[in-house]
Formats: C-alpha cells, sequence, structure tokens
C-alpha cells in the first residue's frame, strides 16, 4: 500500500510540473501556427481550439489567418510616352504557405518588407511599360461623350443651336486596351509570381490613385485654358454678331422714324403754307391796295439791310417810300 501511495503520488507531482511547463495552447479564430522543436517545424495549425506541444522543447508561433493590408508610399513613376505621374496603391494579401512564410520571412514586419519590394518593382515595371491614358482611364466612354454648354438664356431657339455648335467640343482620346483595371490586374499575376516564394498570397493589388506630376499638371491646365479660351471666343464672336445685328435693326429703326417725322413734318408745313396762301388770299381780295403796300413793306424790311449796291429811286420798288411831293417833280 505504501508502494501504491508513493507511485500514485510521484505521478500526482510529475502531472502537476509537467502542466505547469505548459503543454497546451489555444489558438484563436482568425490565426494559424507552426511547432518548432529545436528550430525545425515539426506540426503546423490552422484550425482554431485546445492544442498539445511538447513542453519545453516545442516553441509556437502564431500568425493572423486572415486578409491583411498594405499601403505603399506613392511613387514617381515615368509612363511610356515619359509622362511622369504619382501612383499609389493598395493590396490585401494572407499567408498562403505558414510553413515557408516561416522559413523565408519569418515575422510580419519581415513580410511587409518583402511585399514593398515586390508590388512596388512590379507597380514600376507595368506603368512604365503602358501609356499614360491606360492608368487614368478604364473604359472608352469618354470618346462617346459631347459636352454642350447651357445655353437656355438665349431667347431665341435658332440663336441657341448656332451657340451650341460654335460652343460645343468634341475632343477625341485615344482609345486604350487595357485600361487601370487591367493595369492592377496585370500587377497581381506578376507580384503573385514572386510572392508565392514567400508563402504569401495577394487577394488583389489596387491602383488607389493617381496624379500628375507638376510639369504635366501644367500641360494639362495650358490645355484646359486653351479650350475655354476657344469656348469663351466663341461667345464673343456670337456677341459680336449679335451686336451688328442689333446696331443694323437700331439704325434701320431710326431711318424709320426719322424718315417718319420728315413725311409728317413736310406734311405739317404744306398743309400751314396752304393755310397761309389762303389766308394772304383772302386780305388780296379785301383789300388789294393794301395787300400790295404790306407785301412791299415786308420785302423793305428782309432786302434794304442785306444789299450792298446801289439800287435807283426811279425803280417801281421804291414807290412806297416816295412822297407825293416826289411823285409830282
Amino acid at each position: 500500500m505504501k508502494r501504491l501511495a508513493a507511485l500514485l503520488a510521484a505521478i500526482a507531482v510529475f502531472s502537476i510540473i509537467f502542466l505547469m511547463l505548459g503543454p497546451f495552447y489555444i489558438l484563436n479564430e482568425g490565426e494559424q501556427c507552426i511547432v518548432t522543436r529545436f528550430g525545425k517545424i515539426v506540426d503546423t495549425e490552422t484550425e482554431a481550439g485546445l492544442k498539445f506541444k511538447m513542453p519545453v522543447v516545442d516553441n509556437v508561433v502564431k500568425y493572423p489567418n486572415k486578409l491583411l493590408s498594405w499601403d505603399g508610399d506613392a511613387q514617381r513613376i515615368p509612363t511610356k510616352e515619359n509622362q511622369f505621374i504619382w501612383v499609389d496603391a493598395t493590396a490585401r494579401w494572407y499567408i498562403s504557405d505558414v510553413d515557408r512564410f516561416y522559413e523565408t520571412v519569418s515575422t510580419i514586419e519581415s513580410g511587409l518588407g518583402r511585399l514593398n519590394d515586390v508590388i512596388d518593382s512590379t507597380i514600376r515595371t507595368v506603368i512604365s511599360e503602358n501609356y499614360l491614358s491606360e492608368a487614368v482611364r478604364s473604359t472608352n466612354r469618354i470618346n462617346s461623350i459631347r459636352f454642350e454648354e447651357d445655353v437656355s438664356s438665349v431667347d431665341s431657339v435658332e440663336d441657341a443651336e448656332t451657340l451650341r455648335s460654335l460652343t460645343r467640343t468634341n475632343t477625341t482620346q485615344e482609345k486604350i486596351s487595357i485600361g487601370r483595371t487591367g493595369l492592377s490586374d496585370r500587377i497581381l499575376d506578376i507580384a503573385s509570381e514572386f510572392t508565392k516564394a514567400y508563402g504569401i498570397g495577394l487577394q488583389d493589388i489596387i491602383i488607389r490613385q493617381i496624379r500628375y506630376s507638376d510639369d504635366l499638371t501644367e500641360s494639362v491646365y495650358t490645355r484646359m485654358i486653351k479650350e475655354r479660351n476657344q469656348i469663351a471666343e466663341a461667345y464673343r464672336s456670337y456677341g459680336r454678331g449679335q451686336l451688328a445685328q442689333w446696331q443694323g435693326k437700331t439704325e434701320n429703326d431710326r431711318k424709320t422714324i426719322i424718315s417718319a417725322a420728315y413725311r409728317e413734318a413736310e406734311k405739317i408745313k404744306g398743309d400751314a403754307d396752304a393755310e397761309a396762301s389762303r389766308i394772304y388770299a383772302e386780305a388780296y381780295e379785301k383789300d388789294p391796295e393794301f395787300f400790295a403796300f404790306w407785301r412791299s413793306l415786308e420785302s423793305y424790311r428782309d432786302t434794304l439791310n442785306r444789299i450792298d449796291w446801289i439800287m435807283s429811286t426811279d425803280s417801281e420798288y421804291f414807290d412806297y417810300i416816295k412822297s407825293p411831293k416826289d411823285e409830282k417833280n
């Protein structure tokens, strides 16, 4: 009995010591691990749960078992036509082969460093092999779009159509065959071949943003300014045409008004002359001698102050200014 009790006590002590050395470990959801013994991989676990390892000699290295993000720094890259652009990309990746990942990069930080090298170099290679339009556009839909200015403020439908035709821009862009999405897929395919060696899988690589460099931005602004100047010149040309049209219409209206006023004035003058002639005729009929005397006086007043030559008083013109004595002589 004593020997049995001693054996049980020894077993209990050994069990307590064994448990204290930690033979069990927990693998949580979203984790995977490898078990190494003296630096050599002896086991791989990808399912969550309570796991067993040899205490003291086994070491557990855990890694995420989910999608991880990669965000690279923006790169200044020349396109095929030597136009420099800034490319900012992002990616989602995961550990596809935990054994190889441990053997080649060992840590998540080292894995990110390898991704930086692979993805950045692949992006640079793919972008430099393609034209700028392939990087900034995904479809050719821009060539089917027609931009027209809003000319709703113009009253005439014909004028609105004329102005719309002058300001319409039909800029045709070069057609693309790959596009931005296609370049992202190509970058993914090339980079995935390199990351397999590190036990890394790539879910996707997305070109998040493309910015023009300063020199390219200046040329784009210059082209935009040129297009807007062309539209502005179209408006000015239309305005000059409208000005000439309104000036012509105004001049015609002015001439019409003046002509009508002249006709009216001549008519009034004619009526007045006729009325004056009638009055003169009536006056002449009432006293012809007095009428002749009065007309002579009116003539003297109008002519004597303006003549600069000598006239003889023997003329009948001066009969009414002669005295009766002069008539006798």
